[in-house]
């Protein structure tokens, strides 16, 4: 199995956008009404919102491979692009994203693996996520990865207010 991980840079803005919508419908709609589903994806992965993202130098996207097709991807954020402010010493897992077909093959681990060496490169001491209350899978993985529970905010898809838990892993 020949799997790559390659930092994602904004010739590759397309590529992010198409697997952007893709795997966020494939883990989100059915739970989700389309209003809520689609003004969602309108907003948060329109290309001058993601030429934004990509452009931030306190956020890093790098895309996983395998077998040379683009499978999913990871953002990473710190400093000031960290979505609640957790502090210079903390580097958030902003998304990993995985399309379902290429679930299962052990690449969010890849990409999670990714994101703590970053971190540690980065001397940060915590590394730390949001993750919907109802994503039971992605909630069980990242506990099995040592992360726990310290929080949780709200999340908006589209009009509707949503709950995320905080998941945290404390690296020194």
């Amino acid at each position: 199995m020949t799997i790559n991980i390659k930092p994602c840079t904004l010739e590759d803005l397309r590529t992010l956008q198409e697997i952007s919508y893709e795997t966020f419908k494939e883990t989100f709609e059915d739970q989700n009404s389309p209003e809520n589903m689609s003004a969602y994806l309108e907003r948060a992965f329109n290309f001058n919102q993601l030429e934004k993202e990509l452009s931030h130098l306190s956020s890093q996207f790098f895309l996983v491979y395998l077998h040379h097709e683009v499978a999913g991807y990871l953002k990473l954020n710190t400093n000031d692009a960290q979505s609640e402010k957790m502090g210079d010493e903390s580097l958030e897992i902003e998304r990993i994203y995985i399309k379902k077909k290429f679930q299962k093959h052990g690449l969010g681990k890849h990409l999670l693996n990714q994101a703590l060496e970053m971190a540690t490169e980065s001397n940060k001491k915590k590394i730390w996520l949001g993750v919907w209350e109802k994503n039971e899978n992605a909630i069980a993985f990242y506990k099995k990865m040592g992360f726990v529970q310290t929080g949780s905010h709200s999340f908006y898809m589209g009009d509707e207010e949503q709950m995320d838990f905080i998941m945290t892993k404390t690296l020194m």
